[in-house]
């Protein structure tokens, strides 16, 4: 395709017969690998008339390939000299200028280009963070999972993390998102007495602080204090009524302390807020499982079968179907179901 926008570029301008005779002759040794008589060829077509785009962006297209991004350079910006509008030329001068560390140069040529992911990693480069996530983000809904992509956009949200957490602590040094934040380095160290500490002077400070007991509560879970945990659950799912993991946390920490039916009611209502979440309808089923509602607990883990396959949340549902259904005397689902489970297993091991 690109060859033939250049062909179509090239007819516009009207080379003479031995300039295309080296053009076809360049793309023909291309074709074969035959990387150095292409150059030539390019150059010589070159030569012969300076202003032939196409002669620049093909002998660009050469160094490309074998990654010579030094030698790609010249000719390629060439190529964009004389039309800005190919696409492609802009797109690999940007690639080349930014393999090469020049990832300011390479910005505006990766603009024109529309590649959101490259103009992403340059950003990155060049310290425009902000630009880089958005790009990166972008880039990442059209090519989901890209290891380059998930790098940089890590890299991107820790560094902007830190310089924003650096600023608060500077400007605000005594404030109650301070405190939060200074909570949270502690916590992600497993310093949890230090953490602690800065949480409640947090709160102290503000006590409707957005997350607080939320990341409070978390820390206490992660530790197996679940009556704290519920505690910072219930003061979360009261400021925030609205939010489903305020109400899912809760209904968790309720099914862990024993509290099956306050469970279940919790965890209904974080169904209720926002439905179809695996790890809710596992809690859930639970619940209603030791509150004497098996049929209600069937259904929901059937939910959430349907939206979770082979993963660990999945292999635990089937094994508790399984016991689900041998209490109720329903041998054949049982095993069925303990089928499903060793299956996932043996898989997951793999």
């Amino acid at each position: 395709m690109i060859h033939l926008c250049l062909f179509l570029a090239m007819a516009a301008q009207q080379p003479a017969a031995e300039v295309v005779q080296h053009m076809q002759a360049g793309i023909s040794a291309e074709k074969q690998s035959r990387h150095d008589a292409a150059i030539a060829e390019f150059r010589q077509a070159a030569q012969l008339q300076p202003d032939l785009t196409a002669a620049y962006v093909d002998l660009g297209m050469v160094y490309m390939g074998q990654h010579d991004y030094a030698e790609a350079i010249p000719p390629l910006k060439r190529a964009v000299g004389l039309d800005p509008g190919i696409a492609a030329a802009q797109e690999m001068l940007g690639y080349a200028l930014l393999s090469q560390g020049y990832a300011a140069e390479a910005v505006p040529h990766l603009q024109t280009a529309g590649n959101q992911g490259m103009l992403g990693l340059a950003e990155l480069q060049t310290g425009d963070l902000v630009n880089a996530i958005v790009h990166l983000q972008a880039s990442l809904a059209q090519h989901p999972n890209d290891p380059e992509l998930l790098s940089a956009l890590a890299r991107a949200a820790g560094v902007l993390s830190r310089e924003t957490k650096d600023t608060l602590l500077e400007t605000h040094p005594e404030s109650g998102q301070a405190h939060q934040a200074v909570a949270a380095d502690y916590q992600a160290l497993q310093k949890n007495t230090d953490a602690e500490t800065e949480y409640r002077k947090a709160l102290a400070i503000q006590p409707d602080l957005p997350g607080a007991h939320l990341e409070l509560g978390e820390m206490y879970q992660a530790s197996q204090q679940w009556q704290k945990a519920e505690e910072e659950y219930r003061a979360e799912a009261i400021l925030k009524p609205g939010s489903a993991e305020a109400a899912y946390r809760l209904g968790n920490s309720l099914l862990q302390n024993g509290k099956v039916p306050a469970a279940v009611t919790e965890l209904r209502r974080a169904d209720a807020l926002q439905p179809d979440m695996p790890e809710t309808l596992f809690a859930l089923g639970k619940a209603e499982s030791l509150d004497g509602k098996p049929l209600d607990a069937e259904k929901d883990w059937k939910r959430l079968l349907n939206l979770e396959k082979d993963t660990d949340l999945a292999e635990k549902t089937h094994f508790a179907l399984a016991g689900l259904y041998r209490k109720l005397g329903k041998a054949a689902n049982a095993e069925q179901e303990m089928k499903a489970f060793q299956q996932i297993k043996a898989q997951r091991k793999d």
